[in-house]
């Protein structure tokens, strides 16, 4: 199977971010992409402090932001990872963090709520995302005719466990949408993805967002796809656009047969 990471700039102005989101979707595939992964908030980036109302909060399936992915995947015939977007909660000024997979006729395969919400103070800045984020509280894996997929967002990387239940469902690929910060990216990013492949001997497939989303946003990006060993086969250069790598399942069954580090788990 051939994935594509989609890494974008997304801002607070919603209908440029679907466009740029189709246009890079519709490169991907036309390089050959089967499976096309979209980053974090794709749909919009608010601002750190914004009110907990969010105005673009969307209804599954059927707001504009599930349409149009359902559409593009089906527009390109593709396995479309939807990164995320704020879903509405009925009674909650707050959202959920709500990642989705598409196939390839538009019908949704998995629905994920991000269940860690980013709360810390770094460089001084406060991340307060449960001001205007409700967690999620089921893991998902999403099966496709090749593989099984297993889902997460961003800051759910620092959480392994999450990953071991994910591998324990059948999880070949684990999703990562995310909006890094720049002080973690530069130095947590990539180790955390390696080692989430590497522990779960699992492809790691982690589209992000990155540059200056606003006055007060600023994101890493160096999307990338790890394979079941640890090393990295692609990485998006920094700015916006997509990169490619094969996700080679015959590998993987061998380095899970010559390391069976899984089977040999005790608890």
């Amino acid at each position: 199977m051939i994935a594509a990471v989609v890494q974008m700039t997304s801002t607070a102005d919603l209908d440029h971010n679907l466009a740029r989101a189709a246009e890079l979707v519709g490169e991907a595939a036309a390089r050959g992409a089967e499976l096309v992964a979209l980053p974090e908030n794709f749909p919009v980036m608010r601002e750190e402090g914004a009110p907990a109302e969010n105005p673009h909060a969307q209804v599954l399936p059927d707001g504009r932001v599930p349409r149009f992915l359902a559409e593009l995947a089906a527009e390109h015939r593709i396995v479309l990872a939807g990164g995320t977007f704020p879903e509405r909660i009925p009674g909650d000024a707050r959202v959920y963090n709500t990642s989705t997979v598409w196939s390839a006729s538009g019908e949704l395969l998995g629905v994920y709520r991000k269940i860690h919400l980013f709360d810390v103070e770094l460089a001084g800045a406060m991340h307060r995302e449960s001001s205007r984020v409700a967690p999620g509280g089921e893991i998902v894996v999403a099966k496709l005719d090749s593989c099984t997929l297993g889902l997460s967002v961003c800051y759910d990387v620092r959480f392994p466990e999450l990953y071991r239940a994910l591998a324990e469902r059948g999880a070949q690929v684990l999703l990562v949408p995310s909006a890094f910060t720049v002080p973690t990216g530069r130095d947590h990013w990539e180790v955390l993805l390696r080692a989430r492949a590497i522990e779960n001997q699992c492809f790691v497939i982690a589209s992000a967002q990155f540059g200056e989303n606003g006055p007060t946003r600023r994101t890493y990006g160096r999307s990338l796809v790890a394979d079941p060993w640890g090393t990295v086969l692609c990485t998006a250069p920094d700015g916006e656009g997509v990169a490619l790598a094969e996700l080679d399942f015959a590998r993987q069954a061998d380095v899970r047969r010559r390391l069976p580090s899984l089977r040999h788990r005790r608890l």
